[in-house]
């Protein structure tokens, strides 16, 4: 061991300098260093490589997934239908005029003495039946009970048809005998199963509609209005429906058919009493639509309210 201990050694330890600070023209470019934004033209040049072969290699991915996700859908059908289907085979009915305020929820309330009520719910079904109004230029075809029809056809919605609920009849709401329209969900591939003759769970009204049609006039979804709540049922008895009391099965199934339209029923409420609410339950009736009147799980029928003032 030495004599000195370490004594008189000198030390090679040196304390970092500080970074000399760079002006911003030298953060662009250091002529000592040869470098821009602080890497070599070399460096610049392996990162750019880098990244342009990363981004080609990611695109053609994408790509090859994307083209292997669309061989397996069609432009014309869905992959599930019907059972296989989150859809599923019950259509839901839905009610036009529906307001756009959610405020307003699913009532239809108006007085026909004052203009500016009762053209707010004349614009929205004006805007509703806009397009069965713009039908020029489709391949379609006046459809009927016991005509031969292929499945690709399109069957005309006559909005002629729809009697004291036309547009020159201002659609009731001038008049205090106001009209809602009915319509169907529409379901890929979906047929109704209708019924030979009238239910016993049928009201009164349509049984007697159905009573004197023949085998293949019955060939309908047929669809009733009434009160939702007990207290309501003795005011139903003055009901007007066009063109018919249901929606023809011709209009099924629907294919995704160029310039197809959902068949249409008008309810026209002659005499709603003035200043109280009827809570109003429409159902559709055949044999493969399934019914709930459950405000939870509501099926196979809709419910909103009408009040007039």
């Amino acid at each position: 061991m030495s004599k000195n201990n370490g004594k008189g050694a000198k030390g090679e330890f040196e304390f970092p300098q500080p970074a000399k600070k760079q002006t911003f023209s030298e953060m662009i470019y250091s002529p000592q260093d040869g470098t821009f934004f602080g890497r070599t033209g070399k460096n610049w040049g392996q990162l750019l490589l880098f990244y342009t072969i990363f981004y080609i290699v990611l695109a053609a991915l994408f790509t090859i997934c994307m083209q292997g996700l669309l061989s397996t859908i069609s432009d014309t059908e869905p992959k599930w239908k019907l059972h296989e289907s989150l859809i599923g085979t019950n259509p839901g009915l839905g009610f036009r005029p529906l307001s756009e305020q959610t405020e307003r929820g699913s009532v239809i309330e108006f007085d026909s003495k004052k203009p500016a009520e009762s053209d707010y719910w004349i614009e929205l079904i004006d805007d509703f039946l806009r397009e069965y109004n713009h039908t020029e230029g489709r391949d379609m075809k006046h459809c009927n009970f016991g005509q031969q029809k292929d499945p690709s056809d399109v069957c005309v919605v006559n909005i002629d048809s729809f009697g004291g609920c036309s547009k020159a009849n201002s659609y009731g709401y001038k008049s205090n005998q106001p009209c809602i329209f009915l319509k169907l969900n529409k379901i890929f591939g979906w047929e109704p199963e209708v019924y030979d003759e009238a239910e016993k769970d049928m009201p009164e009204t349509l049984k007697y509609y159905m009573k004197d049609k023949s085998p293949e006039q019955l060939k309908q979804i047929w669809v009733s209005c009434n009160g939702h709540l007990s207290k309501d049922k003795e005011n139903f008895e003055n009901i007007n429906y066009y063109p018919s009391h249901g929606f023809p099965s011709y209009y099924y199934p629907f294919l995704n058919q160029q310039g197809y339209l959902s068949p249409l029923v008008a309810v026209q409420f002659i005499s709603p009493p003035k200043g109280q609410m009827l809570d109003i339950e429409c159902r559709a009736w055949a044999k493969n639509i399934i019914y709930s009147g459950s405000a939870r799980d509501r099926m196979g029928s809709v419910t909103f309210q009408l009040l007039v003032d």
